[in-house]
């Protein structure tokens, strides 16, 4: 008997109430991957959609052995959505999409021929995008200019879903958060090269947009916990340690300018505020150096020597049995 074909491309798309979508984006992924000539699957992951998602996913798998479907137990998020995908996952390609349509999959073939040039993460870029400028493009160009300059990984499109990973890249990244958007950022740490390439993007027709400008001040909040992760995670102490020496240097110039004021020119201080601020600022500096230090190692251990996973199927469909790892 024939063995089947080894996987070289996996699809990991994100699914959160996008039913009116499914089909059509099944048949354009089923066009598209059949012009590839390689070995295939196609992972949905159903983060806890409560309109009709897993009913057409379910229809879809029963008739393609190909189409893997995860069923996340409620709405975990894309960042969660999108491990769940990279867990299961067996391509040595990976490439995830939105499930509205919007991601073209005929850009799937312009992203594998610039991973064939050696390159470990390839990036789709908008450069056309079909979204509205005040609420969608104006925070995009914000936050990836703002992301780019502060993680020296310069990108023109963050945010856009459609990209193509290597297995030993991604397998090797532990996501929690919101983190997904900042994957190239975060994997230029091990040293992966990183391209960009122009991808069509399409005007959402059907569904709606779970994206607002509120996300924008997410990503700040979720920048910071990156740029702490690249420049300080091996060395905290040298983020924290400068904070806790300058308050602690502050409070100690006003401790000393105190105690020269009480033992030399015998002058009251007991009700000074000053008293009270270098006893603050000194105290303040230690915590900085401990509190800090110890949270995020307590955080960082969390997530990554415990293994916790961040998300938890409910039900999985799947043609193919898979061995436990």
């Amino acid at each position: 008997m024939k063995s089947p074909a080894k996987t070289e491309i996996s699809l990991v798309i994100p699914v959160y109430n996008e039913a009116p979508n499914l089909t059509e984006l099944y048949k354009e992924i089923t066009a598209s991957c059949g012009n590839l000539g390689r070995a295939y699957e196609i992972i949905f992951v159903d983060d806890g959609s409560r309109d009709e998602s897993f009913s057409v996913l379910k229809n879809i798998q029963k008739n393609d052995r190909k189409v893997k479907v995860l069923r996340l137990r409620k709405n975990f998020g894309q960042t969660a959505a999108l491990s769940a995908g990279f867990d299961y996952a067996r391509g040595e390609i990976i490439i995830t999409l939105d499930a509205d349509l919007q991601n073209d999959p005929n850009d799937f073939s312009s992203l594998i021929e610039k991973m064939d040039e050696g390159y470990d993460i390839v990036s789709g870029w908008r450069r056309k995008r079909k979204d509205r400028f005040l609420t969608r493009r104006l925070p995009s160009r914000i936050a990836n200019w703002l992301i780019s300059w502060i993680t020296g990984v310069k990108l023109h499109d963050y945010g856009c879903t459609l990209k193509a990973f290597r297995r030993d890249v991604i397998k090797n990244i532990r996501l929690y958060g919101e983190l997904h958007r900042f994957i190239p950022a975060i994997a230029s740490n091990f040293g992966v090269s990183i391209a960009e390439v122009k991808v069509n993007h399409r005007p959402r027709l059907k569904g709606k947009s779970k994206y607002n400008i509120l996300r924008t001040f997410k990503v700040v909040l979720d920048l910071l916990t990156v740029k702490f992760l690249m420049s300080y995670s091996t060395r905290p102490l040298q983020i924290f340690g400068v904070f806790g020496a300058i308050s602690g240097l502050a409070g100690g110039i006003l401790a000393i300018v105190l105690t020269y004021q009480r033992l030399l020119l015998r002058q009251s201080i007991a009700n000074r505020p000053l008293l009270l601020l270098a006893v603050l600022l000194i105290v303040i500096g230690i915590q900085f150096i401990t509190l800090g230090l110890l949270a995020e190692i307590m955080v960082r251990a969390y997530h990554e020597s415990s293994k916790k996973s961040i998300y938890f199927v409910r039900e999985t469909l799947d043609a193919e049995p898979r061995e436990n790892s």
